[in-house]
């Protein structure tokens, strides 16, 4: 389970959001899309094969505007943990 705890500046999701990601990579919600939600679901598996939770700093800010024209401009902390079924 992936959970913004902390947003600052332009983010696409706020606080709270959560994104569930699986094993086979299926998901359930989001905390944002793009590329800084592929950084969250690499996460996201290596906490599944290890069990230790991670805190995954998501930059948006403008250094990225050459990679996408969406970036938003912010920063986020995102907690992921593993949870059980």
């Amino acid at each position: 389970m992936a959970t913004i705890v902390s947003a600052k500046g332009s983010v696409p999701r706020g606080v709270g959001a959560k994104m569930l990601v699986d094993p086979g990579e299926d998901l359930v919600g989001t905390v944002g899309g793009g590329c800084g939600e592929g950084e969250v679901i690499e996460a996201a598996l290596e906490v599944i094969k290890t069990g230790e939770p991670q805190l995954v700093r998501v930059d948006l800010t403008e250094d990225l505007l050459s990679l996408s024209p969406a970036v938003c401009g912010g920063t986020m902390e995102i907690f992921v943990e593993a949870v059980s079924e």
